[in-house]
């Protein structure tokens, strides 16, 4: 499992409890990303920077896609270019993943968030692993869920061997998350604002 795939289960069920925005869902599954694509030596971070290596060895496909979305040729995109480009969408597509795979399951009459499409996770050794690790409270995994919102508390500090490149990374998802919210947040003062013109006195 990767810590991409778990933070999908952790957020699929905490879903009836923390309903989670699919746009800021798909910034931290960008990031998750990035983290496994540095466990398994496929990049490395100068500064703030992406700098591929050899293409991932790994037998996931969504991972293995992610690893083909790298920029390969200077200059290399920032960790901040990669969560908004690689993150658009991306949610979803973890989604038909899951699906395609057995993961998730189409229950009828069953309270569900809407972006995923009604669907709900089946029991598997996966989803058993990823409450393992939630449990667990693991710092990475339990960070990228403060960010979207899955925690109420703050993650806590992270071990001093999770090292400045996994760092920056969650820095980064953290502050874009952020950004997104602050985009909603204006667009719905806009839009109210809209609404009351045609509205009259």
């Amino acid at each position: 499992m990767t810590t991409a795939r778990d933070l999908l289960i952790v957020a699929l069920d905490a879903a009836p409890r923390r309903p989670v925005e699919q746009g800021d869902l798909s910034l931290a599954l960008a990031g998750a990303e990035l983290i496994d694509l540095m466990d398994v030596r496929a990049l490395l971070l100068d500064g703030d920077l992406i700098v591929p290596s050899d293409p991932p060895v790994t037998d996931d496909r969504l991972l293995a896609q992610a690893g083909s979305a790298l920029v390969r040729q200077p200059p290399y995109e920032s960790v901040e270019d990669w969560l908004w480009r690689r993150g658009r969408g991306l949610s979803a597509t973890y989604l038909a993943g899951f699906e395609e795979e057995g993961l998730l399951t189409r229950p009828q009459r069953r309270w569900l968030p809407s972006w995923t499409g009604e669907a709900a996770l089946a029991d598997s050794l996966a989803r058993c692993e990823a409450a393992d690790r939630w449990a667990a409270q693991e710092p990475v995994l339990a960070t990228l869920a403060t960010a979207v919102g899955i925690r109420e508390t703050p993650a806590g500090e992270l071990p001093e061997e999770t090292g400045a490149a996994t760092t920056t990374v969650l820095a980064a998802v953290d502050d874009a998350v952020t950004e997104l919210t602050a985009v909603r947040q204006r667009r719905a003062v806009e839009k109210a604002a809209f609404d009351n013109v045609w509205r009259g006195p």
